[in-house]
């Protein structure tokens, strides 16, 4: 009897260990899935800076790929099998295509922030040479960062001028990064074009 009645003691004691564990570790997760998710939002301007990093990287890459002397470079009906019939009148250079995405990165996050440009975009058009299209496509990225700095949790979703139908400062830093992949995919081709191997494809 004695031995029995140890036995159920120590058994209840067994399982009242097991299940204070058992509640600690369940505990503990829902304390970690509660820390995690605390953690985990981020601030809008971060959030956007991101997608805009990753669109710097891409096209920085692929400007400094091209030779000096291919900037002047355009699809003609030429480049391509005879009797294909596409017209290419009016189809910008790659340095038309790179000066285009500086001047909209200006565009756009100078409606986004209401900072000053630091150029005079003027005449960022009428560049043609490598080295001061690379300087001027890395200051518009660098003012795009500053001005994504400025939206804050705040103004993210506040009404804005619209801006080719955007109207909040979110929706038109997203949509800076969007057009801008759009000229990125048409330079990757001039790329390819000239026998350039892109790099995001190495």
């Amino acid at each position: 009897m004695v031995v029995r009645d140890r036995f159920v003691r120590m058994a209840l004691v067994v399982c009242t260990i097991f299940l204070t564990v058992r509640l600690s570790a369940q505990m503990g997760g829902m304390d970690k899935a509660q820390s995690v998710s605390s953690t985990a939002a981020e601030s809008p301007s971060v959030a956007l800076d991101e997608p805009l990093k990753l669109f710097e990287q891409e096209m920085m890459g692929v400007v400094n790929s091209m030779p000096a002397e291919k900037f002047g470079f355009a699809p003609a009906a030429g480049t391509f099998a005879a009797g294909q019939g596409a017209k290419f009148e009016g189809v910008r250079t790659f340095a038309a295509e790179a000066t285009h995405v500086a001047e909209a990165n200006y565009y756009f996050f100078s409606s986004i922030s209401g900072l000053k440009p630091d150029v005079d975009v003027k005449t960022i058009e009428t560049m043609t040479k490598k080295e001061d299209i690379v300087a001027v496509l890395a200051k518009s990225f660098a003012f795009g960062h500053r001005s994504i700095a400025t939206i804050t949790t705040q103004n993210a979703f506040l009404p804005i001028k619209p801006v080719d139908g955007m109207k909040t400062r979110a929706s038109l830093a997203a949509f800076s990064v969007a057009h801008g992949y759009d000229h990125y995919g048409q330079m990757v081709e001039y790329l390819r074009m000239n026998g350039v191997i892109p790099p995001g494809s190495k």
